[in-house]
């Protein structure tokens, strides 16, 4: 099944969290819901991911926003990840029934084919949802990349694009090139004039006196 599209309903469920609580998606309306799907507790991108929505939790409260995350791991790994990692949002149990197919992480798009290391087999992809307070899906990014990406959530929330790496500077040197070679120009120019100035005195010491006489080589002297 494809990812919810937006505009979508979102479908209400009922799971367990850590602590044992029944929740619904129902329970969290008038409030935007950033509800993500998770493979495994306890792997590095799973635990990275939990602690960037931690760390931001704050941030996204004050944005009128609820977290929530499911994964098919048992209450049991829930309790003890959430208390690892010092989680304060609730993390869901979707444990797949008979079928071997997790319902609800189902029913959002978010099981599918998956291969690793040649083998092809069944698991949850990583998605993550921004619900309205209406209920409907707003935004759906799947597969998520861990790295940035709850910063971006919050970004989407605030209605603020992610800001973009910054342009690199100018280097320094093309802005200063043109004063530098004017500075060599008039260094060079100066010095120049010196040595005209210093050759002339020398050659002025030889160079006859205006009106002076000059002996032509016939032994006259020409005024």
């Amino acid at each position: 099944m494809p990812p919810l599209a937006p505009g979508q309903a979102a479908p209400d469920f009922s799971l367990v969290d850590q602590s044992g609580k029944a929740r619904s998606l129902s329970e969290f309306a008038g409030q935007h819901v950033i509800l993500y799907f998770y493979p495994k507790d306890d792997t590095s991108s799973c635990t990275r991911q939990a602690c960037d929505f931690q760390a931001i939790w704050p941030q996204l409260k004050k944005l009128g926003a609820q977290v929530v995350g499911i994964s098919p791991d048992p209450t049991a790994s829930h309790a003890r990840f959430a208390k690892a990692q010092g989680l304060t949002f609730p993390i869901l149990s979707d444990v797949p029934g008979e079928s071997g197919t997790p319902a609800v992480i189902a029913a959002f798009g978010a099981w599918g084919q998956k291969s690793m290391y040649g083998r092809t087999y069944m698991g949850v992809i990583r998605t993550t949802y921004l619900i309205t307070p209406g209920g409907t899906v707003a935004a759906c990014w799947s597969p998520v990349k861990v790295p940035g990406h709850a910063a971006e959530i919050a970004a989407a929330l605030a209605g603020t694009p992610a800001k973009p790496p910054k342009a690199p500077a100018k280097p320094a040197a093309q802005a200063t090139a043109p004063s530098a070679r004017a500075t060599a120009a008039k260094k060079a120019a100066k010095k120049a004039a010196k040595k005209t100035s210093k050759a002339l005195s020398k050659g002025k010491a030889s160079m006859p006196r205006a009106g002076a006489r000059r002996t032509s080589p016939g032994g006259r002297t020409k005024a």
